[in-house]
């Protein structure tokens, strides 16, 4: 008892301010700041990874290993510092995790400086006037980009493997994010008051909003830039924002959230391990040395004890768990669920880019707009729905089950929001004007260019004026050409000619020809429909959440929760961007290329079966996530149903036993 109060005696009290604030709150300051930053910088990647793609030509496959790394990153360390940082310095412990996070950014933005410029795979020269070199010439060979190296000189190549710094970087943010949550919350619940802590937990919740929010802004921004920007003039970039090959500055926003981050570990280095709770007092008493020895010992054993508690418990914890129906089906639903969201949102930015042929930086806008804040409103609806109506368990589950169905089959719309792009010779149409696919690329060749000896790998579109867009000036048979930089325009065009125009009046401008004008419109009912998906699953949120806390008993609470947690990132966080962006891999029709001729990062894919496995995948998943979901409400009917004849015979018993206390 004595080293106690002597502990105590050297605790500063919550309430004593710190700069006119009171320590705690500073704490809570700090905190939602933290909250902020990695929140921010989580949105900014996520929304970023078409960028990165582009800038080191690798497949959608690589991209979502490089997604899924940050979640490895926190699972190396989030059970080690869910326990033992809560027995250390929380406050520096975050402090130090904010600034591993920070050096995480920093690390993915490396390769950029290491990089060099970025080479767009374009053969036409910004400043002289080399448009020869793309031409319909018979002796074009000596202009190739060289195909045959092999592939030793591949990899020797110079930034071929720098994607590695950005997932190390990802594997890094992801450990210095681990202590900030579980720590930061776990030290605002032991020193605030009861009363005063859901308006805390409110402040941070605000914050992961704000964060993501403030995100997609900063990565809408920095597309929109181009990767060189500072050392490559605004001329001399030949291509559109919407171009396939563009690159945004994806490496200026993640320095920013470096900096934001670091920043925010500032406070918590000047905070106290710990602080007497808000609204008690700290009397110290005097101790003797004697006592004082004897309590440490007493404290070795306890934690002794505890450890072997511990260890002792974990087993029965564990089967317990699994012998729990109803958290086990919830968990299935989670994975699903989870498995299917993080998908799509990883891949979201390129499918609107693909499908609706806006600019990643417009997607990314889009996107953030629409979906973050009605995510928020239905969050708070749903919770207070839960709170005014004093809901039970079984009504929990119906609301989750029955809100998240609705949500389910709208979303199933989706498939009518589709808009036709601009038609590719040889890969979407052929060189007649006929619809028909291929993935090969033998069908680039026909007779009005078979003589021009052209490359086959290269992506260099251009728009004939028949509204048909050529891989590239040779493929379009065009002869001559006239200006420099953007303004280039192609002339004598045999291919765009056999499409029923003059040979004099067939030409072709740099880029992809528009799509239909309907797209913009298809666009904003997709997005509409986003929003309305959005807000009507957020309200199902909150009920399914108290499904799963009400599902296990008091002492299990904190070890199911984590239990949940580690299921949904390893089944689900890690797994899903990589076979999404697998699949999406399959549906590429127009490889880019890198100067030793492998495959790079894809151009241009075959939307209809792109849009058919973006949406259909999550709608198998969330689909079969209702099989267990139903069981959950099965289960749940049937417990409900005993706990009622349980309590309706509870008043006779009551009543023999008044009885007999009365005789």
């Amino acid at each position: 008892m004595g080293k106690g109060n002597m502990k105590e005696a050297e605790k500063p009290r919550a309430e004593d301010k710190f700069c006119c604030i009171s320590k705690l709150k500073v704490f809570l300051l700090a905190l939602s700041v933290a909250f902020l930053g990695k929140t921010m910088a989580a949105a900014y990647m996520s929304s970023m990874f078409t960028q990165i793609e582009k800038q080191f030509n690798i497949p959608a496959s690589l991209v979502g290993i490089i997604n899924g790394s940050f979640e490895i990153g926190n699972l190396l360390l989030i059970a080690f510092v869910s326990y033992f940082g809560a027995k250390l310095h929380r406050p520096r412990i975050i402090a130090l995790g904010c600034i591993v996070l920070s050096f995480g950014c920093l690390l993915i933005s490396l390769p950029h400086f290491l990089f060099g410029r970025y080479h767009i795979e374009s053969s036409i020269s910004p400043s002289e006037n080399f448009s020869v070199m793309p031409l319909c010439f018979v002796n074009q060979s000596l202009f190739s980009l060289p195909t045959e190296e092999p592939s030793t000189e591949c990899e020797k190549e110079p930034g071929s493997l720098l994607w590695i710094f950005v997932m190390v970087g990802n594997i890094v943010r992801g450990m210095g994010e681990a202590p900030i949550m579980p720590l930061g919350i776990s030290y605002l619940e032991d020193f605030a008051k009861a009363e005063n802590s859901p308006f805390y937990q409110g402040c941070l919740h605000t914050a992961t909003v704000v964060g993501p929010f403030l995100g997609f802004l900063l990565a809408s921004f920095c597309a929109e830039l181009f990767v060189d920007l500072g050392s490559v003039d605004a001329e001399d970039v030949t291509i559109a924002i919407t171009d396939a090959r563009w690159v945004g500055a994806w490496w200026l926003g993640i320095l920013i959230c470096a900096s934001v981050n670091l920043l925010a570990g500032i406070p918590f280095w000047f905070l106290p391990k710990s602080l007497v709770k808000e609204g008690e007092t700290n009397e110290p008493e005097e101790t003797n040395e004697k006592s004082a020895i004897q309590l440490q010992e007493n404290d070795k054993n306890e934690a002794k004890q505890t450890m072997y508690e511990i260890a002792k418990d974990f087993i029965p914890f564990l089967k317990g768990l699994f012998h729990n129906p109803v958290y086990m089906l919830f968990i299935c639903i989670t994975i699903l669920q989870f498995g299917a969201f993080d998908g799509m949102i990883s891949f979201m930015p390129k499918y609107l880019e693909q499908q609706f042929g806006k600019s990643a930086s417009d997607a990314i806008f889009l996107i953030g707009v629409y979906n973050l804040p009605v995510v928020c409103v239905g969050y708070f609806f749903g919770g207070l729905f839960m709170k005014k109506f004093k809901i039970n368990i079984y009504q929990a589950a119906n609301i989750a089950f029955f809100v998240s169905l609705l949500e389910y089959l709208l979303y199933y719309a989706a498939y009518w929001t589709v808009c036709d792009t601009s038609p590719v010779a040889g890969l979407t149409v052929s060189y007649e004007g006929i619809e028909q696919v291929s993935y090969g690329e033998n069908t680039l060749l026909a007779d009005c260019n078979k003589d021009c000896d052209c490359q086959l790998k290269v992506w260099d579109p251009v728009c004939g004026n028949n509204g048909i867009t050529y891989v590239s000036p040779c493929l379009a048979g065009c002869k001559a050409s006239r200006g420099t930089g953007k303004s280039v325009v192609f002339e004598n065009c045999t291919c765009v000619a056999a499409s029923g125009f003059s040979p004099q009046n067939a030409s072709a401008i740099l880029g992809q020809c528009d799509g239909d004008k309907n797209c913009d419109k298809m666009l904003h009912y997709f997005l509409i429909l986003s929003l309305v998906c959005s807000f009507i699953f957020s309200l199902a949120a909150m009920p399914g959440y108290m499904v799963l806390i009400r599902s296990l008993k008091p002492e299990e609470k904190s070890f199911g929760m984590g239990i949940h947690e580690l299921s949904s990132r390893v089944f689900a966080g890690i797994p899903s961007p990589i076979y999404f962006g697998a699949l999406i891999d399959t549906t590429c029709l127009k490889w880019g290329t890198v100067t030793c001729g492998r495959e790079g990062a894809c151009r241009l894919y075959d939307i209809v079966t792109y849009r058919w496995l973006y949406l259909g995948l999550p709608a198998l998943l969330r689909g079969v996530s209702y099989i267990p979901g139903a069981f959950v409400l099965l289960i749940l009917k049937r417990k409900l149903k005993t706990e009622s004849q349980v309590l309706l015979n509870a008043p006779v018993e009551m009543q023999t036993k008044e009885q007999e206390a009365l005789k």
